[in-house]
Formats: structure tokens, C-alpha cells, sequence
């Protein structure tokens, strides 16, 4: 969004009686009740991530859906934004904001994009083990035989990883963003270790059940599905979003896998954009 006015800082998170903060970013005029071609959009790191308060000391239970939905609203009514907005969620955003519009009925949300997301984590970690068995039989033989010992810090399994996620992660060389987003996840893991737990193709940490399914008929709002031909998203594992969400519309990126915002860019930012403008 060149040339947008730009604005970055954190806000207070109250949980409990702690409080705690929420970076953001935010591109354009949020003020504004029309929108220009450049959409208005702010970028926010979850708390325990990125710019956000880390809390390592935080117990297995503390990171649930349910906070970090409150989190969101926190957002939402920070900005003022609670009665007109559009919501964007990718991957674990995605089934997150989900939940977020079929529980809490926002009665602001216009429009709701779920990216590159699996409607339950079941079927993510199925859909994730049927493209390691597609994987050349070396590379297979060396994750698995990690996983199962935890070892995954050992060199070869990193870089038998580096090709799985080459494939079926992002399939263009990495970006200095991208770099630091995945340097920083490695550095401060509490939060995906807690929820997935420390393994790519079993899921151990809280939410390994975790399922959105059973209330997507809740969700009233015009939406669009995205997903990549290669990604760990598979057809099957978006298949229930499409099928339940009475309003919905699915495009499937042919030469992207995970992170279509960065494979097809501009093909990417055309959907999206024209989804976002229709009835403005």
C-alpha cells in the first residue's frame, strides 16, 4: 500500500488482572466510511508472537481459541472499527476467524476471508501426512524416523523440512519477511509447542482435536475461500468450509501452496481485492 498513512504501535490486552500488549500495524484511513481503492488494513501479531507480549511462563491451558478471540475484539473496539469491517484470517487465522464470526456474530463484519485454512486440525495433520508419503522415499524415512525419536532440532531432519516446505509451504525463494517471521517463530515457540505441539505430521499440543465444523452454518457473511494446488490446506481439508458456509465462494491457486499471498501474488491481491470491493 504505497503511499498510505501509516501508523504502528502496540495496545493494552487486559486478561485477568494482568495486562498485556498487542502490536499492530495499521495502512490507510480507519476513520473513513468509504473505501478508497486502497483498502484500509491493519496487521496485528497475536499475543505471544512478533511484536506482542511474549509470556513463556504461561501454562499449556492459558492459549486457548477463546483467548485469542477476546484478543481480536480487543482490537475490534480499540479502533473503533467493531460496526463496519472486513475480516482476513491465514491459516491458523483462518479457522480462528471462523470460530470468531460463527460464535460471536459480529454484527459489523461485512465480508470474512479464510486463507490456505483446515477446517478441523484433524484433517490437517491427515492432509499433511498424505503429502509427506508423496515425498521422495529418503525424505520421508528421515522426518519420520525424527519425529518419532524427537529429535527434531538434528540438522537432517531441518533439512529434509526445508524441502517439505518447499513444496508444500512456499514454493518462491524466502523474502528477508518472511525470513525474520520464521527466525522469530523459532525463537519463542510457547505458543505453537502449547496449541500443535513440537512435531509437523502429529499433532500432541492442545488443540489437537480442535474442529471449527459443527458451527459453520452460523456464518451468514459473504466469504471467500482460498487455498493452494500444493498446499498443506488440501481440497479436503477446506472441503467442510465450502459445503456448511451458506455464503461462499472458494478459488484455488494452481501454482501455489501454502502462502499464495507471496507464490501469486498478484493474482492473489486481484481476488482478494475485487471480493473485498463488490456491493462498495
Amino acid at each position: 500500500m504505497e503511499g498510505a498513512h501509516l501508523t504502528e504501535g502496540t495496545i493494552e490486552f487486559r486478561i485477568g488482572h494482568e495486562t498485556h500488549k498487542t502490536w499492530y500495524k495499521a495502512f490507510g484511513d480507519l476513520k473513513s466510511s468509504r473505501r478508497p481503492n486502497a483498502i484500509p488494513v491493519i496487521f496485528y501479531d497475536q499475543i505471544g508472537c512478533g511484536g506482542s507480549s511474549h509470556l513463556r511462563y504461561k501454562p499449556v491451558e492459558f492459549w486457548t481459541p477463546t483467548l485469542f478471540m477476546d484478543e481480536l475484539d480487543n482490537m475490534l473496539n480499540h479502533f473503533g472499527i467493531w460496526d463496519n469491517f472486513d475480516l482476513y484470517g491465514h491459516s491458523w487465522g483462518g479457522i480462528l476467524g471462523a470460530q470468531f464470526v460463527a460464535t460471536r456474530q459480529p454484527k459489523g463484519l461485512r465480508r470474512l476471508v479464510i486463507a490456505n485454512s483446515p477446517a478441523s486440525l484433524p484433517l490437517w495433520e491427515k492432509s499433511c501426512n498424505e503429502l509427506l508419503d508423496g515425498m521422495p522415499e529418503g525424505v520421508q524415512q528421515i522426518l519420520r524416523k525424527h519425529e518419532e525419536a524427537g529429535t527434531m532440532d538434528d540438522k537432517e531432519y531441518k533439512d529434509a523440512m526445508g524441502l517439505y516446505m518447499a513444496k508444500h509451504v512456499i514454493r518462491v525463494p524466502l523474502s528477508d519477511g518472511m525470513l525474520k517471521t520464521l527466525a522469530a517463530m523459532a525463537e519463542d515457540p510457547t505458543v505453537t509447542h502449547a496449541t500443535l505441539g513440537k512435531k509437523q505430521f502429529k499433532i500432541e499440543g492442545s488443540l489437537k482435536t480442535y474442529s471449527v465444523i459443527s458451527g459453520l452454518h452460523k456464518i451468514a457473511v459473504p466469504t471467500l475461500l482460498l487455498n493452494g494446488r500444493y498446499d498443506e490446506a488440501s481440497d479436503a481439508c477446506v472441503m467442510p468450509f465450502f459445503e456448511r458456509i451458506p455464503k461462499v465462494r472458494w478459488y484455488r491457486f494452481a501454482e501455489s501452496s501454502h502462502m499464495p499471498h507471496w507464490e501469486e501474488r498478484d493474482l492473489f491481491m486481484k481476488i482478494v481485492g475485487e471480493f473485498l470491493r463488490v456491493h462498495d
